[in-house]
């Protein structure tokens, strides 16, 4: 009862607010209980499936919250799930169709509102895009991760001291990403080829760009506030990777409803649960109790990344893809508890 208060208070009153809400959307659109009901079970699936999609996101989180200062934690958490519940569940689906469409946001969202079914085909032809942007920034994340002598803890072992090994070849990541982009592309539509290739291109100049500003901002402030500095570009490259993060939720949201603010409220409900665990992770220190968890958050991003991507070609179910998330982060949880039972001292060997 004492985690539940601590932990998880305002994700449970955002989840008793927001299903209300929808109920009551539902009786508004539809006039009937059945109607309204509909909604209410629309909105409850669209939150765990944020949630089981999300939860790597909350363990990378984590993973640079810990270098991160107080001040800088708590703007993240405050000003970073605002950005997180309303720029990305909300002005980012808007802002698809307003590209796409050529339209203004107040345009745009008259078409979510009144023709719903146009809106969620304008959503769907971007898919392309999305697909390719999304796919690119987050296998960056993840080959960084792999492909760095820092790095000290393996899971699997073989496969991650080779790659430890490679981090000394400059831009093997770049190198890599560019492969799989040229792969990718070489079985697509003439038509769409241009898009994909243009969307890819925009991921990787992203992912450099937010990795520069935080190097320079590094630098820059390293004679008077190293903290602040550090602070502000892992702020903003954790607002990126968030974006990224989302982009499969939001456009699998469709799949359920074309009302865009009971997609907004569902999806909303869960990022305030990855919130939640992302500070339960940072104040309990579970990535080192658990020290695989972070490879298989990692492992997850790498396969999202190649799911995207093949979403490109063919559909693959949001269920697939939270799962093998959950999965992965599940076996990396048994594999940490077992080191723990085997190495009762911290034996690092």
């Amino acid at each position: 009862m004492k985690l539940i208060r601590t932990y998880f208070f305002w994700p449970l009153l955002v989840t008793i607010a927001g299903l209300i809400a929808v109920f009551w959307i539902g009786w508004n659109s539809f006039g009937t209980l059945a109607g309204a009901t509909s909604f209410f079970i629309i909105g409850a699936v669209l939150a765990i499936m944020e949630i089981s999609l999300s939860f790597d996101n909350a363990i990378v989180n984590a993973n640079k919250l810990k270098y991160m200062t107080p001040k800088w934690q708590q703007r993240f958490l405050t000003w970073g799930i605002l950005i997180a519940v309303f720029g990305m569940r909300i002005v980012f689906p808007v802002l698809i169709v307003a590209i796409a469409a050529k339209l203004g946001p107040i345009a745009a969202v008259k078409l979510a509102v009144l023709q719903p079914d146009e809106y969620s085909r304008i959503i769907s032809e971007s898919h392309i895009s999305i697909a390719a942007f999304g796919g690119t920034f987050l296998m960056m994340v993840a080959l960084s991760y792999f492909i760095n002598e820092e790095k000290e803890v393996d899971w699997f072992k073989m496969l991650e001291k080779r790659l430890r090994q490679w981090a000394s070849i400059r831009g093997l990541e770049i190198a890599f990403v560019l492969a799989v982009i040229i792969g990718f592309a070489w079985f697509l539509k003439s038509s769409l080829l241009a898009t994909f290739l243009m969307s890819a291109m925009l991921g990787l100049l992203t992912y450099l760009l937010v990795e520069l500003l935080g190097n320079l901002l590094d630098r820059a402030e390293e004679a008077r506030d190293l903290a602040r500095a550090g602070g502000f570009g892992a702020f903003m490259y954790l607002e990126v990777l968030d974006a990224s993060f989302s982009f499969d939720g939001v456009i699998g949201a469709f799949a359920f409803t074309k009302n865009l603010f009971l997609i907004a409220i569902g999806l909303g409900i869960g990022a305030m649960y990855v919130r939640t665990m992302t500070i339960m992770l940072v104040e309990k220190n579970t990535l080192a109790q658990f020290r695989y968890l972070e490879h298989g958050a990692f492992y997850s991003i790498f396969l999202l990344s190649v799911i995207m991507f093949t979403q490109s070609m063919v559909h693959i179910p949001e269920l697939i893809t939270g799962f093998i998330g959950v999965a992965l982060i599940g076996l990396a949880l048994i594999e940490s508890i077992r080191y723990n039972r085997l190495h009762p001292e911290g034996d690092a060997s």
